[in-house]
């Protein structure tokens, strides 16, 4: 397999391969300067951070998997990937291909060299544009049919894959910076949701099991001088799939049970956009309306008192008030003198009415004004969420949190920033400026938040702001993304151990998101994943046909403790699964109508026809769907 990329998603997705998959693999880079960075990262300010945090956590943590020496079993230095270098990588002869460059452009273009050298050649693709993506892999697909016309469908369903790191890491920096709120996936329509329960009590209540438990927490999450949650905190981390047994005996340690709750997206139609108009209190002020209201009340006591004291009738006595108010009616001369009081009275009060109305004219105008504009965090805002970067990862993230009716407020350095545009659009209160300079984070209203996501692309902003906002309110729940893994494991023990009654929780994207991609590149349809601590879960797709774990099996038989297990059985038609992925949809066939079945018995035999949604550690999966046999093991 090949991997081509310049940062830390192509070195942890070659890792992925090589150490999971047990796959050989290539890795293509951009020539390294002396310091060891790419070189078109040298010179800019998050280059230079990437380099300075990568030497501390070296220090810190040791040599780690990451280093190009340890992830690949070949690498290949090469600035631009032409039909030159890709077969000196082996491209006619591989089996998958990803290309993980930051520059969409230089993907996009390996993609089309790699297509016209290999048709078979399973490609996995890093664009963060989903139209685009989407039109991309038609291309490609439609690419490979003709020019590999007896390539089978199985091969022809997994041909191209577009994913995006941002899209795979945004539901778990979402997730861990709101408490009450889940891990989420998506699948077949349904929202998969990972649920983090305390210790059961003896003797109270039962809570609802959920579908199934997915992990048992660390024994020590509470204890901050113990272990982090990691794959080597040994018997007192998470456990991942425990048997039910293993549950029943587990006391004291929380627990992660999935449950699913149905989801429908934002209502966008036209009707409902046409009627998203600024309220009534923000369009206009208090003091504004009160002044209407007087108004108001004024025009009708002196029509009741007009109608009172005169013949007329209602209707005639509300009009000649009017008249007065506006100055347009002839003046009471010979009427009575409780007409003539009630004349001067209605004058008095049209003059008063002039300015009220003037003002709140000028009120609207600069409220519609500032709409189109970026709006600020409202005074008596709390309980809200701090972004931090309006990025490719934080504009995905802000759309997870608006998903969920989550309240945030933003603070982003470029006001022509990608993200910009969302939170305008969203109606969300965005902070224009360094979060390094004084003010900034008060301004986002910081000491009334309850959780900070840090996600600038430069650590050191990101590190600095949440040591910040740490002295402004000590119990805040931050979580910050770090480029580098074992850096942010480092930070995350000392800020627990300095803070134990605060949340605190370190994240690298590219960590998150490489489990995904190289489950991608052994062509099978990926759902998402969950982090549980410091590990992963993977939810991936799976045809029974012709595997030799799954085919004639009963789920019994099937499950493997802490390595896999089925969740649910797929009961659409196998033709109209395959034009789901011939239509590219996101998130395994999102658009249709859910058809999945949960708490199978144990007793239920797989068939070749059967699709099961199953979930499974990075090493379970790797054993599951790898091209090679699982090694044995003394599991009982």
């Amino acid at each position: 397999m090949i991997v081509c990329g310049d940062d830390g998603l192509a070195h942890r997705l070659a890792a992925e391969l090589r150490g999971v998959y047990r796959e050989t693999v290539t890795l293509v880079v951009p020539p390294a300067g002396a310091a060891g960075v790419p070189a078109h990262t040298q010179l800019t300010p998050v280059g230079r951070a990437s380099a300075l945090f990568g030497r501390m956590s070296r220090v810190v943590a040791g040599p780690q998997p990451g280093d190009r020496d340890a992830v690949a079993d070949r690498l290949l230095e090469a600035p631009d990937l032409d039909d030159e270098v890709l077969l000196r990588a082996g491209v006619a002869e591989a089996s998958a291909l990803a290309l993980v460059h930051q520059d969409d452009e230089a993907n996009i273009r390996g993609a089309l060299a790699a297509r016209r050298l290999n048709p078979r050649l399973r490609l996995v693709i890093r664009l963060y544009n989903r139209k685009l993506g989407q039109h991309l892999e038609e291309l490609l697909d439609q690419a490979a049919a003709v020019s590999a016309p007896d390539m089978d469908r199985d091969e022809a369903d997994a041909s191209t894959t577009v994913l995006s790191d941002a899209d795979t890491a945004a539901p778990a920096l979402a997730a861990t910076a709101v408490a009450g709120t889940s891990k989420v996936v998506q699948a077949d329509g349904l929202l998969l949701r990972a649920v983090e329960r305390p210790p059961a009590v003896r003797y109270g209540p039962a809570t609802d099991p959920g579908l199934c438990t997915l992990a048992l927490l660390s024994s020590t999450t509470g204890d901050p001088g113990g272990a982090d949650g990691s794959d080597s905190s040994g018997d007192a981390g998470p456990q991942l799939l425990p048997d039910e047994a293993s549950v029943r005996a587990a006391s004291g340690r929380g627990t992660v049970v999935l449950e699913a709750v149905s989801y429908q997206g934002p209502d966008l139609s036209p009707s409902r956009l046409a009627g998203r108009g600024a309220p009534l209190a923000q369009v206009f002020s208090r003091r504004l309306r009160w002044s209407l209201f007087g108004i108001f009340a004024s025009v009708f006591g002196l029509a009741v008192a007009s109608w009172l004291t005169t013949n007329m009738s209602p209707m005639h006595a509300a009009y000649l008030t009017i008249l007065d108010i506006f100055a347009i009616d002839d003046p009471a001369i010979g009427e009575p003198a409780s007409r003539q009081v009630l004349q001067m009275l209605s004058g008095l009060t049209g003059l008063l009415l002039l300015p009220v109305l003037v003002a709140a004219v000028l009120e609207g105008l600069g409220t519609f004004r500032t709409a189109a504009t970026l709006r600020r965090p409202p005074r008596g805002l709390s309980g809200h969420v701090v972004l931090l970067g309006l990025g490719k990862v934080g504009s995905r993230v802000l759309a997870r949190l608006r998903e969920l009716d989550i309240p945030v407020v933003c603070v982003e350095a470029d006001p022509e920033a990608r993200g910009v545009a969302l939170a305008r659009r969203l109606r969300v209160p965005i902070v224009i400026g360094d979060v390094t300079t004084e003010g900034v984070l008060e301004a986002a209203k910081i000491e009334r938040a309850r959780a900070l996501l840090a996600l600038t692309s430069a650590d050191i902003t990101n590190l600095e702001a949440a040591l910040y906002a740490r002295t402004v309110k000590p119990d805040l729940r931050v979580a910050m993304r770090l480029f580098d893994d074992a850096f942010a494991s480092a930070v995350f023990r000392t800020l627990r151990a300095a803070h134990p009654q605060a949340v605190t929780r370190s994240r690298s994207v590219s960590t998150l998101a490489a489990p995904a991609f190289a489950a991608a590149m052994m062509g099978r349809q990926i759902l998402g994943a969950m982090p549980v601590e410091r590990r992963v879960l993977l939810f991936a797709a799976v045809d029974v046909a012709g595997h030799p774990l799954l085919e004639g099996r009963t789920l019994g038989e099937v499950f493997r403790e802490g390595a896999w297990r089925i969740l649910a059985l797929d009961l659409a038609d196998p033709d109209e699964r395959r034009a789901d992925l011939s239509a590219h949809r996101s998130s395994y066939g999102e658009d249709r109508k859910a058809e999945l079945v949960w708490n199978l018995p144990q007793s239920y035999v797989l068939r070749p026809e059967d699709r099961v949604v199953v979930a499974g550690t990075r090493q379970g999966l790797g054993d599951l769907l790898g091209r090679r046999q699982p090694r044995v093991t003394a599991e009982p």
